[in-house]
């Protein structure tokens, strides 16, 4: 199938570009950059190197493809996408335009009114976790956050059943540099980034919406950045509830994730990696979640943790392509990741 790429020249579209050059389904037909338009791919992505001759086009040079990947900062697809999907094609939209069923969320979290609320209750939340069989029908898929994606594939399975359902969940989630993008601004510079541990939203983040909407848990959320590149660990503390002991947790998860091809149950009672750790994610598309139950303190603490750019993004758009045109869900994501790193 042609694919075509929207705003290719960031870090989600590089990662996107990584993943589907070597895709055995598809064909990147297309890649557009409004900075770098004619300038060779590899220009903003050197890994690409020798990997493709595709040069960077204006969007108005775009032409219809199979599927339309956006990869484009938040704000920018959503007065776009009647047209984009007037083509006929499938558009998987990485930003965060289309992840919220309630029009009335946008200008809470992202100050501004949806242009086009009547696409919202039409976009699919792309987790095939929770949302495999809409997304084989799907002609919108809205790919969720990646602080978003670590803190729900952790709270899912206790979401789903009966002591989480008057709970609520305090969420701690750290990320790396590459979570702000490819323009993230003096924030982002290394003098101001290096050695940090920086709560950059105690409260308020835009991810809350995506969480409580899915998990139907009332949650409060706070992000910090630290010094890593990739990398997300979302812990959850759900409070409120008298927490199942662990072997009861280890059945819990097992229903909800033991045939799951990218989440993977991580609790060891030895080794440097008893728990889920970003570290040796790079690159993937899994999502590794754990769990300790502490009935002293009234709490079950939930972890998840995820490559920001892989199973937080490209990855796991790569993934809803795969079910949405019915391939097998690994193609193209085999990567295993590297330890050590």
């Amino acid at each position: 199938m042609n694919v075509a790429v929207v705003g290719g020249s960031g870090y989600a579209g590089g990662e996107l570009l990584r993943l589907l050059l070597r895709h055995p389904d598809v064909t990147v037909a297309q890649v557009t950059s409004e900075s770098m338009a004619g300038k060779p791919v590899s220009r903003a992505h050197p890994n690409l190197r020798r990997a493709t001759t595709l040069t960077f086009v204006p969007r108005a040079q775009l032409r219809p493809a199979d599927v339309t990947f956006l990869a484009v900062p938040h704000g920018e697809a959503m007065g776009a996408m009647p047209e984009l999907l007037a083509t006929g094609g499938t558009v998987i939209d990485l930003s965060a335009d289309h992840r919220l069923r309630d029009p009335q969320e946008y200008p809470r979290y992202y100050r501004h009114e949806h242009p086009h609320p009547e696409l919202l209750g039409e976009a699919v939340y792309g987790m095939p976790e929770l949302h495999r069989d809409a997304l084989r029908g799907a002609r919108l898929i809205a790919v969720p956050g990646c602080i978003a994606t670590a803190t729900i594939l952790a709270l899912h399975p206790m979401a789903r059943s009966g002591p989480a359902a008057t709970a609520r969940a305090v969420v701690d989630a750290k990320s790396g540099s590459s979570a702000g993008g490819h323009d993230a601004g003096p924030a982002g510079q290394h003098a101001e980034r290096s050695g940090v541990m920086r709560a950059y939203a105690p409260s308020g983040h835009r991810h809350t919406a995506e969480i409580e909407q899915e998990t139907g848990v009332r949650t409060a959320l706070s992000c910090h950045a630290v010094e890593a590149v990739r990398g997300v660990l979302a812990t959850v503390h759900l409070v409120g509830i008298d927490p199942p002991e662990e072997r009861e947790l280890w059945k819990l998860y097992r229903a909800a994730y033991g045939a799951e091809p990218f989440v993977r149950i991580v609790h060891d009672p030895d080794g440097l990696y008893r728990e889920p750790e970003p570290k040796i994610l790079s690159g993937t598309n899994f999502c590794d979640v754990g769990f300790a139950s502490d009935p002293e303190h009234g709490r079950a603490v939930l972890l998840g943790a995820l490559d920001n750019l892989g199973k937080g993004a490209a990855g796991a758009a790569v993934q809803c392509l795969n079910v949405r045109c019915g391939l097998p869900e690994t193609r193209g994501l085999e990567f295993l990741g590297l330890h050590p790193i």
